[in-house]
């Protein structure tokens, strides 16, 4: 599988890469699909402490013993599981920061993480302490590189201007093209975009639109009705069906513009893991393709934390 750098680090990363928190909390399922994706070429692997309470990482990190060097590990902090499991409290401290690395380099049994990401963020954060933690966790070689995971428009500016991040998670795809008004600033500055969500909860996928969750058909997905999923889906299926499958059109994309590093889609079956691992071989778009496609969507912006 083809690989791309995240940013100016020297983290090589497959096109496409598997987005944990799906996985579910099989553990033999699990490790079977993450062994799996790493047979088919796949070396980037996102989690995050947050996932079914620390287990998601405990399973990677059973899966890669033995192909540690085989493998990118991206995870994720900053959000704070209560003691008694009711849920979680944004903790963005250098003091939880350094201590919450800890866990997670226990859980996945390795003493380094390639890839450590802020899980979210907000304006009123301490900001210049968060990237101190980063930085000195980075010095102390405990982590290699850091990035953050966030769509707030004032955040990412921030860690752009004040931080050495390497790449920002967004939900990036056909119908979540808010991402693309920071290409040029993240572009700029020779930061990556890591893309999850690029299958848009299964509604770019040869599923039937019919199998969508309640919440979407009553409601729509994003700037879309319902009714404009029907007509828009039906239109991209027509239009580029006999190049690829949806799946395939949907990730190859995400990945048109070199700013963006890798897409990373979820997998909880193998069936999901093929389709997306095949994405990655399918026929690139052309130019006028991807001209077309962003014609038949819909370009939208944030429209808070600006």
């Amino acid at each position: 599988m083809n690989k791309r750098r995240i940013g100016t680090s020297d983290l090589y990363v497959s096109e496409i890469g598997l987005g944990c928190m799906s996985l579910g909390t099989d553990e033999r399922q699990a490790i079977s699909l993450i062994h799996e994706a790493l047979d088919r070429g796949i070396n980037y692997l996102d989690t995050a402490d947050l996932y079914d309470q620390g287990l998601n990482e405990e399973f990677v990190g059973k899966a890669i013993k033995g192909k540690r060097d085989q493998v990118v590990i991206a995870t994720k902090v900053g959000n704070r599981w209560r003691p008694d499991g009711s849920g979680w409290d944004w903790d963005p401290s250098k003091e939880y920061i350094k201590q919450a690395v800890k866990d997670s380099l226990r859980r996945l049994q390795t003493d380094y993480i390639d890839l450590y990401q802020l899980h979210g963020g907000t304006i009123d954060d301490p900001i210049d302490e968060t990237i101190a933690a980063f930085e000195e966790l980075k010095r102390e070689g405990v982590i290699r590189w850091y990035g953050i995971s966030s769509i707030r428009p004032n955040v990412i500016r921030e860690y752009v201007k004040r931080s050495n991040i390497v790449s920002v998670m967004m939900q990036y795809s056909l119908l979540d093209r808010r991402p693309e008004e920071w290409f040029p600033l993240l572009r700029e500055h020779h930061i990556s975009v890591i893309a999850r969500g690029p299958v848009a909860k299964g509604l770019l996928t040869d599923r039937p639109l019919e199998a969508a969750e309640a919440a979407v058909k009553a409601h729509g997905y994003l700037d879309y009705s319902y009714n404009e999923l029907q007509t828009l889906i039906a239109k991209l299926k027509e239009k580029t069906g006999e190049r690829r499958s949806l799946t395939a059109t949907a990730l190859q994309f995400c990945l048109y513009d070199p700013v963006v590093a890798a897409v990373v889609p979820g997998a909880s079956r193998l069936e999901q893991l093929e389709e997306n691992t095949a994405a990655a071989s399918a026929l690139p778009l052309d130019a006028g393709e991807y001209e077309w496609l962003k014609q038949a969507t819909k370009r939208s912006v944030y429209k808070i934390h600006r």
